[in-house]
């Protein structure tokens, strides 16, 4: 059943079922972010015999670094690109609507300075196109005064005002679980830590792939009528086996976590950075303050992880000073960091932030690959990829399916309905169909929040035991934030994270060793503080 796809020994049946060269499938899907777990969700729902690979981690590339925001992208709007605009918002507002507690409503202030861009009447223009498309009025205006009363912390220098409107934010690893889990209820096989390794081709026709199991080195031949290549940044990888040609352009953004107290913001602040007038986010997000993001050239990529540089680290300080002056934010006041690569559709701009942030479909004679995009409109993204890919594969179904993307659950546990009403939203958002599930395996105390996050004990345990981990970066950076929101990326609680793993992954003393180890290792090149 698709409820225990995840648990022990599931890994090695999907396996044993790769080894067997004459299945064929509707269609294999490489990668396992946001948008190879909406193409697969989109897919299985059609009746599609949908297998979906990831070479590492489920949502360990962009899709788990994120700026967490489910947003219209108001900026496109001043731009031009009214479309995606219009498409963005419309899909926040469905996210908001079917996923309370995974996304959800953020307020968003942008302050007005005498002399700065864009003034008072510009940017309500621009808001009045942005609600209109929401079909709902958003934005308000407020004087300096009222400014400073709801930021008081903030720069009162030359300050004329702010504009409130909104936007949405995510757990975005989460989102990418749930849409996944909603593709396995559909009888997709979803598995991470296999990867594509080469295409298998008749002729010039791609009737397959060869796949690669990263954690024993084991290849299997696996035929399908399509192979849908959702690797985002990474994805002129797989097409340099068919063409030439070279369409991404990485661009690195980082981003800085502080303390709630030490800049306690209640809303995201979009701050234009003193250097170059960038806008940078300051915003609240789960319990903590996140400060972000850059936008550079990242100079290629590889099946590694990015990291932020101490010169970005020194650019966000600055901007965060700048709008905040009387927090006086310093270096020792970061508890980590992260840094994720955007999948930019090249055009030759000579700035990435000048890219545009559409996504693009390519059609190589059996290979489709889609790259660019957001993720607030991966849905979309998902349907003009299978519109794509259709002329292959021999059993799609091109009926109305809807758009609904997660299936409606209520909670029937009968201790749920004695939780805290913020910790049941939450909850019901970020596990929806499996919220029985994980009440039902939580031991005594464990619906207690971990101190320094929002999480719960009983989440660490279920995605131990339920939620495909491999390694304890999986569990801690990805399934759980912990890493990201706790000291010492949570291992100051680490008797009772070792007792979890070994209770539900089966871990000796030995293994925890090596997987502390190679935690700390990556923790520390990757989300601590640059040197």
């Amino acid at each position: 059943m698709w409820q225990e796809a995840w648990q022990a020994g599931n890994r090695d049946r999907l396996l044993n079922r790769l080894k067997n060269e004459s299945e064929q499938w509707d269609v294999i899907i490489a990668g396992g972010g946001i948008t190879g777990a909406g193409i697969a969700r989109e897919a299985a729902r059609r009746g599609l015999k949908t297998l979906l690979l990831e070479r590492q981690d489920f949502a360990w590339g962009t899709s788990s670094r994120s700026s967490k925001m489910v947003h219209g992208g108001l900026r496109y709007i001043a731009a031009g690109d009214v479309k995606t605009t219009m498409h963005s918002v419309q899909e926040r507002e469905r996210l908001m609507v079917e996923a309370p507690g995974l996304v959800d409503q953020m307020a968003y202030m942008m302050a007005h300075y005498k002399g700065g861009f864009p003034g008072p009447f510009v940017f309500n223009t621009l808001l009045r196109v942005y609600d209109f498309f929401a079909g709902r009025r958003y934005r308000k205006f407020f004087e300096n005064d009222k400014v400073g009363f709801l930021s008081p912390n903030i720069n009162e220098d030359n300050l004329i005002g702010g504009t409130q409107f909104a936007d949405a934010v995510t757990d975005d690893s989460r989102l990418v679980v749930r849409v996944l889990r909603e593709a396995q209820k559909d009888g997709a096989e979803v598995v991470n830590y296999v990867g594509v390794k080469s295409l298998l081709k008749d002729g010039d026709r791609v009737v397959g792939a060869v796949l690669e199991n990263a954690l024993t080195g084991e290849t299997y031949e696996v035929k399908s009528d399509a192979v849908i290549n959702a690797t985002g940044a990474w994805a002129d990888e797989l097409r340099a086996e068919m063409t030439d040609e070279k369409n991404i352009r990485p661009a690195r953004g980082s981003h800085i976590v502080v303390p709630y107290w030490r800049l306690p913001v209640s809303q995201s602040y979009t701050a234009m950075h003193p250097d170059d007038k960038r806008p940078i986010f300051i915003f609240p997000w789960e319990g903590r303050t996140v400060v972000g993001t850059t936008d550079l050239d990242n100079n290629g990529i590889d099946n590694t992880e990015a990291s932020m540089t101490r010169e970005e680290l020194e650019y966000l300080l600055k901007v965060a000073r700048h709008q905040f002056p009387k927090a006086e934010l310093n270096e020792g006041d970061i508890i980590s960091s992260w840094a994720g690569v955007r999948p930019l559709v090249s055009s030759g701009a000579l700035n990435p932030s000048k890219e545009k942030r559409d996504h693009s479909v390519w059609d190589d004679n059996g290979l489709v690959s889609v790259s660019g995009g957001k993720l607030t409109t991966f849905r979309l993204i998902a349907l003009d990829t299978l519109n794509a890919a259709k002329k292959y594969i021999k059993n799609y179904n091109d009926g109305e399916f809807g758009a609904q993307i997660f299936t409606k659950y209520e909670p029937t546990f009968k201790q749920f309905a004695a939780l805290p009403s913020y910790i049941q939203k939450r909850l019901k958002g970020h596990y929806g169909m499996d919220i029985d599930a994980l009440l039902a395996c939580a031991r005594d105390g464990e619906m207690e929040v971990i101190p320094g996050a929002r999480a719960v004990w009983a989440e660490l345990r279920w995605a131990a035991a339920n939620e495909a981990v491999v390694h304890l970066d999986d569990l801690l950076l990805r399934r759980t934030r912990i890493g990201l929101l706790i000291e010492q990326g949570g291992l100051i609680y680490e008797d009772k994270i070792r007792a979890i793993c070994a209770e539900e992954l089966g871990w000796t003393e030995q293994q925890w060793a090596e997987e502390k180890a190679r935690y700390q290792s990556i923790w520390e090149k990757h989300y601590g503080i640059p040197a």
